[in-house]
């Protein structure tokens, strides 16, 4: 698979805080000069994350490796068991970051499903290049929920989504869908700032004096450790 970066590649810098300081995170963000606002309603976003069975997308992020992939099934809404969807390949090089998406339309997870169920269901609707990863990253590692904030300066040049209120459910030792035997995480709030990069030096000079402290972080990685997956 092609590794060049596109022109729609976005840089992320995010910043993770306790939950209290959501308050302090806004208010700093409604007051700024950019006149950041909000985009359109919070949701509820759900994802698997599909790994290979030696955890090489682990491996990838705790190294540091500067090429590397997540391949992960997303869906929105009150449902903690896979709905209608994206399959989503996220792909990193160095600091730049997009996505491969793949639309599901049909929910893939039926009362009784199992993973391999599941799989199928996702597959039926896949181009070839989306079953290449689906197929090279079969093992269903976790299932994380989190509530998502979504804000953009005036201009649309920077956006903002803020997430709080996560949760993980380890899938790794059962044949179905585990969403009854959470994993206990710390209360967070996990702020990201994403823009082209030819906004580099505008988004810069924007989150100058923002009061969190920039943070090397990952939704998937904080979920393994949760659930005992690294030692």
């Amino acid at each position: 698979m092609s590794s060049t970066i596109p022109a729609s590649a976005r840089l992320e810098i995010k910043f993770v805080a306790s939950e209290t300081r959501q308050h302090a995170i806004l208010d700093w963000l409604n007051r700024h000069r950019a006149g950041f606002a909000l985009l359109h309603p919070d949701r509820t976003v759900h994802n698997t994350y599909f790994d290979t069975f030696d955890y090489h997308c682990v491996e990838d992020n705790l190294s540091g490796a500067s090429t590397r992939d997540k391949v992960r099934y997303r869906w929105y809404g009150d449902s903690d068991l896979p709905d209608a969807g994206v399959l989503e390949i996220k792909r990193k090089r160095n600091f730049y970051g997009w996505k491969l998406n793949f639309e599901i339309p049909e929910p893939p997870y039926a009362e009784g499903r199992d993973w391999k169920q599941i799989r199928e269901a996702i597959q039926e609707h896949l181009p070839p290049d989306g079953k290449f990863w689906l197929k090279s990253h079969p093992f269903p590692i976790i299932i994380n929920r989190y509530r998502r904030k979504y804000l953009a300066d005036r201009h649309n040049r920077v956006r903002v989504t803020i997430d709080t209120k996560q949760a993980a459910w380890d899938q790794r030792f059962g044949p179905r869908p585990n969403v009854e035997r959470r994993a206990n995480q710390p209360d967070t709030t996990v702020i990201e700032f994403k823009f082209l990069r030819a906004e580099r030096d505008y988004a810069s000079d924007l989150i100058q004096g923002f009061p969190v402290r920039v943070s090397r972080h990952s939704k998937y990685i904080t979920a393994v450790r949760a659930i005992g997956g690294l030692a």
